[in-house]
Order: C-alpha cells, then structure tokens, then sequence
C-alpha cells in the first residue's frame, strides 16, 4: 500500500532570492512494510530529497504527500506523528540513559516536559526489544558504542509510532558486520512493525542485497527506481558504477573490483 507519495517535486534551495534547483520533476512513491534505499554520487542531491521529505525543507515545487496529507500544511506536531528521523550525527547529549533517550520518542503524544504514562513506557519497552537493546536500558548514552546509539535512536523512531521512518545513512560509522546487521534489521522492522522505511546510504552493495526498493539519483533530471534486479537488468546500476577498474556483476548484484593496468 502507498504511504508516501511524490508528486512534480523540485527540491533545492532559495539564495538571495534565486532559485538553486537540486532536482525536478520526482514523481514517486514509497510503499509500507517496505525497506527502500536511496543511493547516488556525492553532491547530486540525496541530502536535499531526504530533508525535502523529512520536512525539514520546503519544496520548491510540487508535493509530498502521506497519507494523503501535504507535509507542507501540517504543524510541527502533526509532522511528529507521521515521520520519524534517524540522523547520521551522533546524539550530543550527556547523562541521559537508553530508556530515557527513546521515551522522547513519545514527546508528540506527551509534550516535550510530560510524564509517560503506563502505556507510555509499554510502548518504550516493545521499542527496545525491537532493535535488541534490553541490556542497554540502564546505560548512559555517552557510554554507548557507534552501533549501540544507532540502534537507540532508531528505537526512538519506533516509539514515536510513525508510519514512515527516514534514516540518514545509518551504518555510516560502523564496521562491516555491524552495517550487515543493521541493515538486515532494518529489513526486518520494515515487516515486523509495517513501518515505510527509507534511508540514504553510500554501502551499494548491502542496498543490493536487502532493499526491496531502490531510488538510484544520479543527475537533476535521472532519478531511476525498482528493485535491485530491475535496475541492474536495465543497466541502470552498471552505467551509475563502471569506471576504470570496477565492474557491475549483474548476474550476482555485486561489485568487483579489477587490478588497472
């Protein structure tokens, strides 16, 4: 089922009263229980969809829609029960435990200075054992490793009871296993909580593997969407990753790399 939807968007920027267009032109959509990845050359624009779609941004044109519902109209507390946002920085706070950290995630439903109720914490609690995080309850977030706090603030995400959940290159700061892992669970949560998952990332090859969908943004006017399969039978992915030395195995989804002579 459709939960968000991209009508004629053009994303970009307003300086000195001139338009700096990033894109144009995006008509797309996101499905629930879906996990899809977004992936692209630096600078072509992944930030600004992301922000134009988290609402941290307006568009310059068109649409983006949820549930039907324009984020442009919406109040910043109307906004709080529809997207939730997982940040690449890592949370600057200081003497404030794992528990505490994801019952902010009820800050929509209680204000920012209100209690939890029972049903509150039950929420909290159903959060942390969703992304494993039991152990961690009593822990002060300072003292947490890389992937510890992404799973926090994404356990966070998931109280805040969101249909649609945007991730700012998560697995950025972390090892190898860590990001499979991450990812996987990312697939999972997609299922398990019917949640719209959508998340930029620079790890291609994991993206082949696990993502259901694929937005691969390569140019203002070049946005290419399907699955994995799709993209690469298409040539899509072999046109966005070959250069001198690096070659698309469209049979395998994967990418190897070749001496240069």
């Amino acid at each position: 089922m459709e939960t968000v939807r991209l009508t004629d968007l053009t994303i970009g920027y307003l300086a000195h009263k001139k338009r700096r267009v990033v894109a144009e032109g995006i008509n797309a959509s996101l499905e629930n229980a879906c996990l899809t990845c977004l992936i692209g050359p630096n600078g072509v624009g992944k930030s600004t969809l992301l922000r134009t779609l988290s609402a941290f941004q307006k568009p310059l044109d068109g649409q983006v829609l949820i549930h039907g519902q324009d984020l442009a109209l919406l109040q910043e507390k109307q906004l709080a029960k529809l997207i939730g946002v997982v940040l690449t920085a890592r949370p600057d706070v200081q003497n404030m435990t794992v528990e505490d950290m994801v019952g902010l995630g009820r800050s929509p439903y209680t204000g920012f200075w209100g209690g939890l109720s029972d049903e509150d914490h039950a929420i909290v609690n159903q959060a942390i054992a969703m992304v494993g995080i039991d152990s961690l309850k009593g822990r002060m977030i300072q003292n947490l490793s890389d992937g510890e706090r992404q799973k926090v603030m994404i356990a966070k995400a998931l109280a805040q009871q969101t249909p649609v959940i945007f991730l700012d290159e998560p697995t950025a700061f972390l090892d190898y296993p860590s990001k499979v892992e991450m990812m996987q669970m990312l697939h999972q949560l997609s299922r398990t909580a019917d949640k719209t998952i959508f998340l930029s990332t620079h790890d291609l090859e994991l993206a082949l593997q696990i993502a259901d969908t694929v937005w691969l943004m390569t140019g203002p006017q070049q946005l290419n969407i399907g699955t994995p399969r799709q993209l690469a039978d298409s040539g899509a992915f072999s046109a966005f990753i070959e250069k001198r030395g690096i070659v698309f195995d469209r049979e395998r989804l994967s990418v190897r790399v070749e001496p240069v002579r």
